[in-house]
């Protein structure tokens, strides 16, 4: 039975539309989105109704476009420098400091002077040069320090002898005195001959006390005689001789219709089937690197053999003197370690734990003051042409790496050296590769120190060493195990292989770089020096005075064997670079509520009522196709007349009366789309 026309309809608890278009018309009359509702109250009129459609695609498009270029660029993840400064008491850098004077070690010096005889007849060859003599001069020099220094301690014991005599003698005047007076007043003669005899017992104690210094020191002689002639022996067995297969040539080819000459050495493969020559443009580096590359295989013949820190000599033959914000450094402040080009090297505040460190002031006095030994005497000429002091600052508890670092310090002169520390964050993660104290790094660091990239760098090359040509290079560390240095008595391809790696390594073929991130934070320091003659010619007989007295410098050639180095803070005011993300999580949300704002004037709710939109438009498509699923399932009803049966069945009439939405859209209304108002009349 059809209800009233003029009662209103009663709605049901759930409502859905009946159509598509009803579906699209109420989007249009009620969402907050602009320019919608143009599409609904201009349907009479084609045109606006197409030119606002065509709008509102047009928007969406760029809206869409501008999403994706912010999407594109924040996940390339893209950072940006923010700098900060701040001030405050801070450590001082740790300084390693290295003389430029490698140890000659007697063990291997017949190959050191068998290596310096085949460089002056390379260097007669090429350049016609007669350097034997000068080298044998400089090696003769160089054994007579030697020498100087394993007699030092006897010429030290004799004058302790002579002072005990000079004493004796003094003693033995007193008593002549003594003897005089006792003439006079006998018996203060008594009470001072028994201060003699008391004298004369301390003195047998002393003599008594070097005879056993001197027995000690014998069988420390003994002992290190016997331990040379093991390790000699040892040395000898093992059967390394200079190799002569690796002599300088001069090589000439054409470049640009030019003729142009190099110098270099060549090298081979195990087999000898391939071979390149290592060339240098300069003759002099061709030389030096030659040089170097037989004498790392001469010093690879030692860490098995000797201890090399008990060969170096004492701190005070290296640092004169050393003040710190006006205060004496102690001798618990060095750590000593041998490099085998720069010699012997001691690191300051190596840890960076002590107060005594602690930067409060900037300016010279209250830096560090160094005044150190620059004498070239047991310099080794063909091993480094620089004279004078290596010195490197860098952060506490990290290997210096002086090959790669540091700057020379000149003899002769006052060196200023102004620093200001810079610190440098890195995010990491998505947006870039970094590491927090070596953390997810596949590189097993061979230095006991914190993560440095070199270190990581040096590790890696060195275990492709071990893998590639089967021993490690001298200069780095080796893991535990049994790997052992490189030489060409045990590996006479090495060098072939060394120099093969290293080519790879820096054209970044290896994959070294891809496994050794930089540090997520790390300190920096900017240097600025200033350099001054040092001593003047003023000053210089009473310094050089000086320091005989204090340190026992007895060195003939003025100025030219001294350095002088002030280290020290600038301004404790640093600067911090941090890395922050350009495009943030919260700044891209941002961005796109701009766009959505600038080409649709809408908000978020407006996002919620097109994806309302979405859903419902979904929902409607699985009803109409359920409903097309019954209709092709189910048998035509028979008609009793030519007219269509309008009125509707009792499921339908139980279900409007009962207010119930979703009887709005059975069968014959979904058939046409149409509404429930046109389907509901009869």
């Amino acid at each position: 039975m059809e209800p009233p026309r003029g009662e209103a309809r009663q709605e049901g608890l759930i409502e859905f539309y009946g159509s598509f278009r009803e579906m699209f018309e109420f989007f249009c009359k009620n969402t907050t989105i602009h320019g919608t509702i143009r599409l609904v109250c201009s349907s009479s009129n084609r045109m606006k109704t197409a030119f606002w459609t065509l709008l509102l695609l047009a928007s969406f498009g760029m809206l869409y476009w501008q999403f994706g270029l912010m999407f594109r660029q924040f996940w390339a993840y893209p950072v940006v420098l923010t700098m900060s400064m701040h001030s405050e008491p801070k450590m001082f850098p740790a300084v390693t400091v290295c003389n430029l004077h490698p140890y000659r070690f007697e063990l291997v010096s017949e190959h050191l002077e068998q290596l310096d005889q085949m460089a002056a007849e390379s260097i007669t060859f090429l350049y016609g040069i007669n350097a034997s003599a000068w080298l044998f001069r400089v090696n003769a020099s160089k054994i007579h320090g030697n020498n100087r220094k394993i007699h030092g301690n006897n010429e030290k014991t004799r004058n302790k002898d002579g002072k005990i005599h000079e004493n004796d003698r003094k003693i033995h005047e007193n008593d002549r005195k003594i003897r005089i007076k006792d003439r006079k007043i006998r018996v203060n003669a008594r009470k001072i001959r028994r201060s003699d005899r008391k004298i004369q017992e301390s003195d047998r104690k002393i003599q008594e006390s070097d005879r056993k210094i001197q027995d000690s020191d014998r069988k420390i002689q003994e002992s290190d005689r016997k331990i040379h002639a093991q390790t000699l022996a040892k040395l000898n067995s093992s059967g390394f001789k200079l190799s002569h297969n690796f002599s300088l040539l001069r090589v000439s080819d054409l470049r640009a219709g030019r003729k142009h000459s190099s110098v270099g050495f060549r090298l081979c493969n195990s087999t000898g089937g391939n071979c390149f020559y290592k060339t240098f443009s300069s003759g002099m580096d061709a030389i030096l690197e030659w040089y170097r590359f037989h004498y790392m295989n001469i010093m690879s013949q030692l860490p098995a053999i000797i201890n090399i820190s008990q060969h170096e000599e004492p701190i005070e033959d290296v640092v004169y003197s050393c003040q710190y914000n006006g205060e004496p450094c102690r001798p618990s402040d060095y750590d000593h370690f041998h490099h085998p080009v720069f010699g012997s090297c001691y690191t300051l505040n190596s840890k960076g734990t002590d107060p005594f460190w602690t930067a409060t002031k900037p300016g010279i006095p209250y830096g560090l003051s160094l005044i150190l030994r620059a004498e070239q005497k047991e310099h080794i000429p063909l091993l480094s042409t620089a004279a004078g002091v290596k010195v490197m600052i860098h952060s506490h508890n990290q290997t210096p790496f002086l090959e790669h670092e540091g700057f020379h310090i000149r003899p002769g002169i006052a060196t200023t050296i102004g620093i200001q520390q810079d610190e440098v964050n890195r995010l990491g993660g998505n947006y870039g590769k970094c590491t927090t104290n070596g953390a997810g790094v596949a590189v097993e660091l061979l230095y006991n120190s914190s993560y440095t990239l070199q270190a990581c760098l040096h590790s890696c090359f060195q275990r492709w060493m071990l893998r590639e040509c089967g021993c490690g290079y001298s200069r780095y560390p080796l893991p535990a195990g049994r790997a052992r240095h490189c030489d060409y008595g045990a590996h006479p391809a090495w060098g072939h292989c060394f120099y093969q790696l290293y080519r790879r390594l820096r054209s970044h073929r290896l994959d070294c770089f891809q496994q050794c991130p930089k540090p997520c934070r790390e300190s920096l320091y900017k240097v600025s020096a200033g350099t001054a003659k040092w001593p003047s010619a003023k000053s210089q007989d009473w310094v050089l005075q000086a320091l005989r007295h204090q340190n026992g410098y007895n060195s003939s050639s003025s100025r030219k064997e001294l350095a002088k180095v002030s280290i020290f803070y600038r301004q404790l005011r640093s600067q911090a670079l941090h890395e922050a993300p350009l495009l943030s999580e919260n700044l891209l949300l941002s961005s796109m509520g701009s766009q959505w704002s600038l080409w649709f004037g809408s908000s978020v709710l407006s996002v919620l009522e097109v994806l309302e939109l979405l859903a419902d438009a979904l929902v409607l498509a699985l009803l109409c196709c359920f409903r097309r699923l019954r209709a092709t399932g189910r048998p035509p009803a028979p008609e009793s007349s030519g007219e269509r049966q309008e009125e509707p069945r009792e499921g339908q009439q139980g279900a409007q009366g009962s207010g119930m939405g979703l009887p709005r859209h059975p069968e014959l209304e979904l058939e046409g789309f149409g509404s429930s108002r046109e389907l509901g009349r009869e």
